[in-house]
């Protein structure tokens, strides 16, 4: 993590290359005396210096060479001699030099890295978590720092951080009781990881990791980088979705789910990122978990576990909801096998059951600001967004038309055209799929007619929207109405 860098006056510059050639002799007691606050105060010295620009592009290697010596040497005496907690500080000073010299400086990165800097300071973060002295946070946070501002558009060093940190370390940085030092940790595997490396979580004994950064995002959604390690590398593989959903309790899959959701709504457009095995991959889960929800009509769920496999269907309906809403790259959607079926088959089920007796997938009229309990329902907009799903794979789509009549899916929908305060919106949802199912089908048309005619089909809920049904040169069309003023 960069920090700016603050301007020195002239006078302190030129006293500044003046010991850019003396920080070996600074440090050279704290090589070769017990520790002191001296030795600390020279640390600071060359900390301070190296937030300039100027003095950071110029300063030599026998600096960085001697601040590696000052390093390893509290690496050495740490946990076996002398004032720990003054080890501490100088090792956290240490650091802040480190940190300091990387910013945008590529040179001082290689200088820094070729010294040995990364594996004492890798030895010594173990060494920093299990201490129960007061300045250990800091001291870890200052090591991570370093690591993120050595890493930043450097490969080599990410390559080096990352082989010698995964997945142990990181699995740990992640678990550390510190909120800045998980976030800076965070940022570190953020930095590091690329296309090769995000495959690597996906195998067995790596995917602990994963799953870590996954729990963060759930219990810490503040905390961006593991969200952006998220949606901007976990969701680009398949492999480890799958991975990762296949090997995850179903409320953790529930937060992957709503992460997916979010990607798609946010970037509405090809560069999502999800890729398109994802979604056969999520269709699947659908059709082979989606009888789990009807468990909630019986009001009595049995535990905690069949909740959330039912929410968890849910939130893969909303999934495929948004990926069948005119996103080119997720269209093949329309032909996958039986998901169609299987969701006018749900939502004729979710429909009857509603109808049988007052449970959740009962329609209510309830709009009261006071004593609606409908937002807390489980089920809130389930019957609206299957009906949204029947018609974003029926739009322009003959062959998925013509399934749904012949499941007799078009009075079903028909019949969830009135409003329904536990499904917000049901009925213009109903509105788009009858639209999408008459578009260019003579058939539907008909059928839609003969309903009218035979008045199995109440309209009112349609024109109160203001909609009408109208047949017009032997075609049958959702015509908006005009009120009378």
């Amino acid at each position: 993590m960069s920090h700016p860098c603050t301007s020195l006056g002239r006078s302190n510059m030129a006293a500044l290359a003046h010991s850019n050639m003396d920080f070996k002799a600074s440090f050279s007691g704290s090589l070769n005396e017990k520790h002191c606050p001296e030795h600390l105060q020279a640390l600071k010295t060359f900390t301070t210096a190296l937030r300039d620009k100027e003095y950071r592009d110029s300063v030599e290697e026998e600096a960085f060479a001697a601040l590696y010596q000052v390093l390893s040497r509290l690496s050495d005496d740490f946990s076996t001699a002398g004032d720990q907690e003054l080890q501490l500080q100088l090792m956290a000073e240490c650091f802040r030099a480190q940190r300091n010299a990387c910013v945008q400086s590529s040179r001082n990165q290689t200088a820094i890295r070729n010294l040995g800097f990364v594996d004492v300071s890798l030895k010594l973060l173990p060494l920093l978590q299990t201490t129960n002295l007061d300045g250990r946070f800091e001291a870890l946070c200052c090591a991570i720092q370093f690591l993120g501002n050595l890493a930043v558009g450097n490969q080599m060093c990410k390559d080096d951080i990352w082989r010698q940190s995964f997945p142990n370390l990181f699995l740990q940085l992640l678990s550390v009781k510190d909120e800045k030092a998980v976030s800076y940790a965070a940022m570190v595997l953020h930095t590091c990881l690329d296309e090769a490396k995000v495959e690597e979580l996906s195998k067995p004994q790596n995917i602990l990791v994963a799953f870590k950064v996954m729990e963060l995002c759930r219990t810490r959604p503040d905390l961006d980088w593991t969200v952006l390690i998220a949606t901007q590398h976990f969701l680009k593989s398949s492999t480890l979705v799958k991975s990762m959903y296949c090997g995850m309790s179903h409320h953790e899959r529930v937060t992957l789910l709503e992460l997916i959701s979010a990607q798609l709504n946010e970037e509405g457009s090809e560069n999502c990122g999800v890729p398109p095995a994802v979604a056969h991959f999520l269709a699947g889960s659908f059709q082979k978990g989606c009888g789990a929800v009807l468990t909630l009509a019986t009001g009595s769920i049995s535990s905690d576990e069949v909740l959330q496999e039912a929410l968890t269907v849910i939130s893969l309906l909303d999934v495929l909801c948004e990926m069948t809403s005119d996103l080119r790259q997720f269209m093949f959607l329309q032909d996958y096998p039986d998901l169609l079926e299987t969701t006018v088959e749900l939502l004729e089920q979710v429909h009857a059951i509603g109808k049988a007796s007052k449970n959740v997938f009962s329609a209510a009229q309830n709009f009261s600001a006071e004593g609606d309990c409908s937002a807390h329902s489980p089920v809130i907009s389930f019957k609206a967004h299957l009906i949204r799903l029947i018609g974003n794979l029926c739009h322009g789509n003959t062959a998925n038309q013509n399934k749904v009549r012949d499941l007799e899916g078009v009075p079903l929908i028909l019949d969830n055209c009135n409003i329904d305060s536990n499904n917000p919106f049901i009925s213009q949802w109903a509105i788009f799929a009858i639209r999408n199912l008459l578009e260019h089908n003579a058939q539907n048309q008909e059928l839609v007619a003969s309903l009218e005619r035979r008045g199995t089909t109440d309209y009112s809920a349609l024109r109160e929207l203001g909609f009408a049904v109208e047949e017009r040169d032997g075609s049958l069309l959702l015509k908006p109405t005009r009120k009378d003023s």
